[in-house]
């Protein structure tokens, strides 16, 4: 690889992502004044919602869901992006943040498409023969990751052949289905964690202060991140609404495009 010259503490391509990000959340929040929420057009949606567009997986990045979610991914980008576009170059920085960007949104869409199939499986298979099985099926994968009033499955559990039971349970799961389709997400996550990845390939031992505070090398924290946030996608708890596959995502699709560009030393444009 060949280094640009100099080195650069606020680069152009990432003061101006900075800059984007921060106009977008201006923007949402003075449209949320005026009863307009950006989050339905510009946020990624499931293909099967009715909010969703095409052009969302490049939009969804540069909507964040609060302040400290806005705050703690600039913070991220600048950190990790200003080292990576210094040592990069523009043209190829902005090449791989979008890449990563968008790669965390296409595993995201497929995790969720697997979700919402298994779900539709789970209710067929619970119409077409109501037993205790087929109810335990349904409450242990899918009730166990939404709020769900427990006197209903202890209710309907003892005797889910019950009508009711059948009827009420079908009625849950098709409500718990449209809130996934419905859900949007958002954040430049996916692409922040793209950039963790190529800092912990390109600079393993530079040291990164945890909380400011514990001194890690970059190749370890990156390997930790990335097992917390593959345990966590797994673990799939209760009220976790961050979309820790999209964070995956961008760490492997980034993995793949530096190995692809290594390979055919592609570094210059």
């Amino acid at each position: 690889m060949i280094r640009p010259g100099g080195f650069n503490m606020l680069p152009p391509v990432v003061k101006n992502l900075l800059i984007i990000n921060g106009l977008f959340f201006l923007a949402t929040i003075t449209m949320e004044q005026q009863g307009v929420d950006l989050t339905h057009y510009l946020g990624l949606h499931y293909f099967e919602s009715k909010y969703f567009a095409p052009y969302q997986y490049i939009t969804y990045m540069f909507m964040h869901g609060g302040f400290s979610h806005i705050l703690f991914n600039m913070f991220a980008l600048w950190m990790f992006g200003a080292s990576i576009e210094n040592f990069w170059g523009p043209k190829k920085f902005l090449i791989y943040y979008f890449v990563t960007g968008i790669g965390a949104a296409l595993l995201q869409t497929g995790v969720n498409w697997f979700t919402i199939s298994g779900m539709h499986s789970a209710v067929e298979a619970y119409k077409a023969m109501p037993t205790p099985e087929t109810f335990t099926v349904l409450v242990r994968d899918y009730f166990s990751s939404f709020p769900i009033n427990q006197q209903f499955i202890q209710q309907w559990s003892l005797e889910p052949t019950n009508q009711q039971a059948i009827s009420e349970t079908y009625n849950y799961i098709q409500n718990a289905i449209d809130v996934v389709v419905n859900i949007p997400t958002v954040g430049a996550s996916g692409a922040v964690f793209g950039l963790l990845l190529a800092f912990g390939m390109l600079f393993p031992n530079s040291i990164i202060y945890v909380y400011f505070a514990l001194p890690v090398k970059a190749k370890y924290f990156v390997m930790i991140y990335g097992a917390i946030e593959l345990y966590s996608g797994f673990a799939n708890n209760a009220g976790d609404n961050v979309a820790h596959f999209a964070h995956l995502g961008g760490m492997l699709f980034g993995f793949f495009m530096i190995k692809y560009w290594k390979k055919n030393q592609y570094n210059q444009y």
